[in-house]
């Protein structure tokens, strides 16, 4: 069989690599590809319960994108579930951009919604993000991403999106399309594009408000979102952001529960270099509180008050960030005290 098998084989490598390359193959453009890993260890203190010490590989990434033809990008982005230990895909969008204030965006990728799911993990300010019960409470399929198809327009320092997206893959329990909306405003320098950041580590002098609301069967999600960054100190960055946000039976972190919540954070980035062997970057210190409260749910109403606080050593902004963290988690009833302490390496190229 093997001996029979090598001729067609080499014969069918051989067709490829003599075929004159198809139309598609003749015509891309530049290609871009990336990859982005977050690994840590975390030691982990629950009440009533013996404490954990694990080494995770929280994210892999692998980002794909490139242009199709004049006006028109493709960008396909995979991301390791740690839960499941499966590779998901987060984005496959068709990118029609016909001017700053004129895209069309079409596949899976970030609904309008709060500022803390446009930058996710790997672009956040701080390591353990989306632990409040606050940011990112949207519904979603795979990592804040929905199907669906969206408008989003820069108008100079105005930024609006809206859409469409399919509530039953996103887990409502519903099958009902999920209509979503953002608009932001930047006083200040404007931030470009349709993702975001959580900080710009001194590169920007920003003062920008957000509000998202999405809406399914007359259940909403609704957030405001704020975030000053100012350079201070020839090099270093004083950062504060905030937001509100309101779940009313649709997203949240606990289901069967309403909840609102507030958040504030604060950061300090300093201005020196320090060198460690081969390595050079700043330090920061950042400080986080967040309250949350859970009601009109299958049991008693609860709240939750978060506290999280970071020493960071910034290499090379988000393409290598070593952050040392502590988090508490505590409630006044139905859920159990949490804290935990560790170490979260950051890498992209």
């Amino acid at each position: 069989m093997t001996r029979r098998c090598i001729p067609v084989f080499l014969s069918l490598v051989g067709f490829l690599i003599l075929a004159e390359p198809s139309r598609a193959q003749g015509n891309l453009g530049p290609i871009t590809i990336g990859a982005g890993m977050q690994t840590s260890y975390v030691h982990t203190d629950t009440a009533g319960s013996n404490s954990t010490d694990q080494f995770q590989v929280n994210h892999a990434r692998i980002y794909i994108s490139g242009p199709v033809t004049d006006g028109i990008e493709f960008m396909f982005n995979t991301d390791y579930d740690s839960v499941t230990n499966k590779i998901g895909v987060i984005d496959a969008v068709a990118e029609f951009a016909i001017s700053p204030k004129f895209n069309i965006w079409a596949g899976r990728f970030l609904p309008p919604s709060d500022r803390a799911n446009f930058y996710g993990p790997f672009y956040s300010n701080d390591w353990a993000v989306y632990n409040d019960g606050i940011q990112g409470g949207y519904n979603s399929v795979f990592q804040g991403r929905d199907n669906g198809v969206a408008y989003w327009g820069d108008f100079n320092k105005v930024k609006v999106s809206v859409g469409g997206f399919d509530g039953g893959s996103a887990g409502t329990g519903k099958s009902q399309m999920i209509g979503a909306a953002r608009v932001q405003v930047d006083l200040w320098d404007k931030e470009d594009g349709y993702y975001l950041n959580g900080t710009y580590y001194g590169d920007k002098n920003l003062l920008a408000i957000g509000g998202a609301s999405q809406i399914q069967d007359g259940r909403t999600a609704s957030t405001i979102d704020f975030l000053l960054e100012k350079k201070v100190l020839n090099g270093g960055a004083f950062s504060i952001e905030s937001e509100y946000s309101d779940y009313n039976r649709l997203g949240g972190f606990i289901g069967g529960y309403k909840s609102q919540g507030i958040y504030g954070l604060a950061s300090f980035l300093f201005p020196k270099v320090v060198t460690i062997g081969k390595l050079s970057g700043k330090f920061e210190i950042l400080g986080k509180y967040a309250k949350a409260d859970f009601t009109k749910g299958p049991t008693a109403s609860f709240d939750q008050k978060t506290t999280e606080v970071n020493l960071n050593y910034v290499m090379k902004q988000f393409k290598a960030r070593l952050m040392m963290f502590f988090l508490d988690k505590r409630f006044n009833k139905i859920q159990l005290d949490t804290w935990q302490a560790g170490i979260g390496l950051q890498v992209q190229i």
